[in-house]
């Protein structure tokens, strides 16, 4: 088996949300994994880690996969119309439309969750109905051939259910006890459902103007495409 695995790089991603994904993915039977942005070279995460982007759109080769992580750069990103354009041509071919954190927001717009359930973080977890989809308040949704997971540490958690629905539960479970993937957090905070009531709402409050920020441009988004009668994007 031969897979082709494309990972969207972009200026201000959350590096986490695409090598958690990367090193489980890496890691499976046939796969080739390219990392792809507008142009092969050094691409900066928003913590200021490089990474380097191995295929420009124009030379990546047809994907079985088609991944977007997420992270604060995601809102330029959505006004940019040939990555939203690349997505949505290489999504529609794609056997697998995959996504981690708020990089369901980039498929959203790219039209590509109407219709389907769909996970994000939870602090923007609302905005995934602007586009028709519906959010789902768990680590990692599979919907057909939509594969969407919660915010940044559920990249892992992400690759090993891809794996299971591409190879088998096995190598998933192979996989998984090579990397020792055996998680034991701390504290019992990493999600709302379990966090104290005020932690949860520090830290929702430092996710507000983001928010705001993404709620608005998503809105414009849509108003755009729906002057324009266009029922992809």
């Amino acid at each position: 088996m031969t897979l082709q695995l494309g990972f969207l790089l972009y200026p201000g991603l959350t590096q986490l949300d695409l090598t958690g994904p990367f090193e489980v993915l890496s890691r499976l039977p046939g796969a080739t994994v390219h990392l792809v942005w507008k142009e092969p070279g050094v691409v900066t995460a928003d913590t200021g880690l490089g990474l380097v982007a191995t295929r420009g759109f124009a030379d990546c080769p047809p994907l079985d996969l088609v991944f977007v992580p997420g992270g604060g750069g995601q809102i330029a990103l959505m006004q940019d119309d040939a990555v939203l354009e690349w997505i949505a041509a290489r999504g529609a071919e794609a056997r697998w439309v995959t996504s981690v954190c708020t990089g369901a927001l980039v498929l959203g717009a790219a039209g590509l969750l109407r219709g389907y359930r769909a996970a994000t973080h939870w602090g923007f977890q609302p905005l995934l109905a602007l586009f028709g989809a519906t959010p789902v308040a768990e680590r990692v949704v599979v919907d057909r051939n939509r594969i969407t997971a919660g915010g940044v540490t559920a990249g892992i958690d992400f690759g090993l259910r891809v794996v299971a629905e591409v190879a088998g539960e096995d190598v998933a479970k192979t996989i998984q006890l090579y990397l020792e993937y055996d998680p034991a957090p701390p504290f019992a905070c990493g999600h709302p459902r379990s966090a104290p009531a005020e932690l949860v709402e520090r830290v929702r409050a430092g996710f507000a103007e983001r928010y705001a920020v993404r709620e608005e441009q998503l809105r414009g988004l849509m108003a755009r495409a729906a002057g324009r009668g266009d029922t992809a994007r």
